[in-house]
């Protein structure tokens, strides 16, 4: 088995910050709590018996705990973990080579499982069940199959895009927990405890300011807490404070509703450009200079959520509100 088979599910600049920032164990992880009352009680159960835990799909929006997810069901059996990108598994023999070299009982943990190829889903689904691998040896007459044994293991897959799942293989998943975006107290929470791991001295209101405009997301919450403690050791003496907070903000363009440079200008293309809409995907994608996809995947869907724009039959339209939040960031020097 290669390296590449065993590369964290993170970027290698931010691993070894994002796995210090990570929660260690159930009760450090924060909010997301009818989630970890399910998986605790199937933890607890599977440590009594002494078996490999049934396999777990973890579905939701990006930065939202989910790789986290998977290193807790590690640390709380007491096993070993490979992490795999679904793109980086090509072929039939790279799963083969992964699971054969597993130890019983471990969690192999797939990213991005709804981009898994054809070849490599197919050669799952034996190995979900029944803990073997069906491998065919030859072609055509002389073809015959070779079956190996491999051990009890858990499967943890993550997907932000449940519907590209297809069917045999979502069934095979014995639980599946959607991860719900986070209320900002929760944020609150994460952002002093990353923090005082990161060794910043931070106030209460600062570190409420922070969770207010991240988005109801961990991941960037802990990335906006980053670049404000870099102001504050560059500017000032290191400590975070509400002033602090609010000049790294401005620094950023991230306003009130947590929306960054991208978001507005999406807004305004729509408004100024198309009269509010609707407008189509690629034809928005053009005038913005970016990927339907980026757009689809990455502003939409919190734009969505504060109900400033919507998808319909014809493209997107800005709401009321969205209009309104493009006149008042005109001002945004008083939203900080």
């Amino acid at each position: 088995m290669t390296d590449q088979f065993l590369a964290p599910a993170v970027r290698p600049d931010e691993d070894e910050l994002e796995l210090s920032l990570r929660p260690r164990s159930l009760d450090e992880f924060v909010g997301q709590e009818r989630v970890k009352e399910q998986l605790g009680i199937s933890l607890e159960a599977t440590r009594a018996r002494g078996e490999a835990l049934d396999h777990v799909l973890l579905v939701g929006p990006p930065g939202l705990g989910k790789t986290s997810l998977a290193y807790i069901v590690r640390e709380e059996l007491g096993v070993g973990i490979r992490c795999v990108a679904g793109p980086a598994l090509e072929r039939k023999g790279d799963m083969a080579a992964i699971l054969t070299a597993m130890e019983p009982r471990d969690v192999l943990f797939i990213d991005e499982i709804h981009r898994l190829s054809r070849a490599v889903e197919e050669i799952l689904y034996p190995a979900l069940e029944d803990f073997r691998l069906d491998i065919i040896v030859g072609q055509g007459p002389a073809a015959r199959t070779l079956t190996l044994d491999v051990p009890p293991f858990t499967l943890v897959g993550a997907t932000t895009r449940t519907g590209l799942l297809t069917t045999p293989l979502r069934d095979r998943f014995g639980m599946t927990f959607r991860l719900d975006y986070y209320a900002p107290e929760e944020l609150g929470i994460i952002v002093r405890r990353s923090a005082q791991i990161l060794g910043v001295e931070i106030s209460d209101d600062a570190a409420d300011r922070i969770s207010e405009r991240s988005r109801g997301t961990p991941r960037v919450a802990n990335r906006i807490l980053r670049r404000v403690r870099d102001v504050a050791q560059v500017r000032h003496e290191g400590v975070v404070t509400t002033e602090v907070a609010a000049e790294a903000l401005e620094l950023l363009e991230v306003d009130g509703m947590g929306l960054e440079k991208t978001d507005r200008d999406l807004l305004r293309a729509i408004v100024e450009r198309f009269d509010g809409g609707p407008v189509g995907l690629s034809t928005l994608a053009v005038a913005l200079g970016e990927e339907p996809d980026t757009i689809e995947d990455v502003y939409e869907p919190y734009l969505l959520q504060l109900g400033f724009i919507q998808r319909t039959p014809r493209g997107r339209v800005v709401t009321k509100l969205g209009s309104a939040h493009v006149g008042a960031s005109q001002k945004e020097r008083a939203l900080f």
